[in-house]
C-alpha cells in the first residue's frame, strides 16, 4: 500500500466499513476549525493533548511523544483495529500533524496507514464531500489496540545527538525554513540558531507549487546524496518539536530510503539546553 492516498482515490473507498478518516490538524483553534468543516467521516485528533505528552519543552521538547499504552488507548477510543485502514490529513501543505500520526502508526506496526496527498484543501478543491459541527459518538473497538512495548521506529534523545555532532559520518538534517535554520529569526523558541554540524533541507522541499508530494524520483534526487551510504544510528532528522520533521520522514519512506531516526526533542529541547 502506497505511504500516501490521492483525493480521488480515498472518494472510491470513503464508505467502506473498515476505513477511518482522521483529522490530525495542528495549530490554533483547531477544534473550531474542525467544527466550521471537515472531511466526511472525519474524526478530529488534537496533536497537543493527544498525539503529544505536553509537559516541560526543557525535557522533551514542546511535543513530546505520548505513552505508547496511552497512544494504543486512543486508537481503541477511536475505533481503530488492526484491521482498520486509516487515512490522516490536515490543513498544511506536506502535512505536518498528519505525518506525527503516520509516524506514530507506522510505530507501532499498524499495517495501513496513508497521508492524503495535499490534505484538506486538495480535497476541498476537488469537491470531497465536507461536513460541520461534530460527528456522533465513535463506538470504541471491542478489544484494546494491541501495541507493542516500545515504538518500532527509530528515535535519538538528546545526548545521543550531541554525540553525533562531533562524528563525521553523521547526518543530522534539520528540516525548519532556512531563517529559523540560519538564526535570523526563531519565532517560536526562545533561542535563534541550530544544531552544530546540522544541515538545511527545509521541509518545503517535499513537495510541489500544489502543496502535493514531489514524485518518488524527484525525491530520490534530494534526498539520495545525503542519505545513502549512512547506517540508520548515524542519521537524524529533525524540526521545532518533533513534528514537522515527520514531514521529511513521510517523504524519505516515499523516496522508498530507510527511516533516520527522530528527534522528537528538536530545536525546542535542544536550545533550552545549550
Amino acid at each position: 500500500m502506497n505511504t500516501i492516498i490521492s483525493t480521488q482515490d480515498l472518494m472510491a473507498i470513503r464508505h467502506q466499513d473498515d476505513v477511518i478518516i482522521i483529522d490530525a490538524t495542528g495549530g490554533a483553534n483547531t477544534y473550531q476549525r474542525y467544527q466550521e468543516e471537515h472531511l466526511e467521516k472525519a474524526i478530529f485528533v488534537d496533536l497537543d493533548s493527544q498525539l503529544s505528552a505536553v509537559d516541560d519543552p526543557k525535557l522533551g521538547g514542546r511535543h513530546p511523544l505520548p505513552s505508547i499504552l496511552d497512544f494504543g488507548h486512543l486508537l481503541t477510543q477511536l475505533g481503530i483495529t488492526k484491521q482498520s485502514r486509516v487515512i490522516v490529513y490536515d490543513r498544511l501543505s506536506g502535512a505536518n500533524a498528519a505525518s506525527r500520526f503516520w509516524w506514530m502508526m507506522r510505530a507501532i506496526g499498524h499495517p495501513s496507514i496513508q497521508v492524503l496527498d495535499g490534505g484538506f484543501q486538495a480535497a476541498k478543491a476537488s469537491g470531497y464531500p465536507l461536513q460541520t459541527g461534530v460527528l456522533p459518538p465513535v463506538s470504541p473497538a471491542k478489544e484494546p489496540y494491541p501495541v507493542p512495548h516500545n515504538w518500532l521506529l527509530p528515535t535519538i534523545n538528546m545526548q545521543e545527538v550531541e554525540l553525533l555532532t562531533t562524528d563525521t559520518d553523521s547526518l543530522i538534517i534539520d528540516v525548519r525554513e532556512a531563517h529559523r535554520y540560519e538564526g535570523i529569526e526563531e519565532p517560536i523558541d526562545l533561542i535563534a540558531g541550530h544544531i552544530p554540524s546540522a544541515i538545511n533541507i527545509p521541509l518545503a522541499n517535499n513537495t510541489n507549487e500544489k502543496g502535493l508530494f514531489k514524485s518518488t524520483k524527484e525525491l530520490k534526487e534530494l534526498y539520495g546524496p545525503y542519505v545513502n551510504d549512512r547506517a540508520t544510528d548515524k542519521k537524524v532528522v529533525h524540526c521545532g518539536s518533533g513534528v514537522s520533521a515527520c514531514q521529511t520522514l513521510l517523504a524519505l519512506e516515499i523516496a522508498g530510503f530507510e527511516l533516520p531516526q527522530l528527534y522528537i526533542g528538536s530545536w525546542s529541547e535542544w536550545s533550552r539546553n545549550k
